[in-house]
């Protein structure tokens, strides 16, 4: 993963930090390395992110990921929806 840039807003109203991600790859990056990848930019816990959604077009090599970073888990938990996988999980 190389040529990443990043736009970030602050949402006060959610408490939360709202990013986007325009990353250039060869292949495209799996949930768990754009959590990595986020962790250790903004130096946060993985289980304080929620990944929205990466997007690439197809023939290009570059994939926009829309991603929140909340500042605890239990933040997130209040304000984000769990997916039918996630509420089965026992996890």
């Amino acid at each position: 993963m190389e040529n990443i840039k990043i736009e970030q807003k602050e949402n006060l109203l959610f408490n939360r930090k709202e990013i986007k991600i325009n990353l250039g790859s060869e292949i495209t990056p799996t949930h768990k390395d754009v959590e990595k990848l986020i962790s250790e930019k903004f130096s946060t816990e993985v289980e304080n992110i929620k990944i929205k959604n990466i997007l690439g077009k197809f023939g290009s090599k570059i994939f926009t990921i829309n991603a929140n970073i909340y500042p605890s888990k239990k933040d997130k938990e209040m304000v984000e929806s769990k997916s039918k996988k996630e509420q089965k999980s026992p996890a």
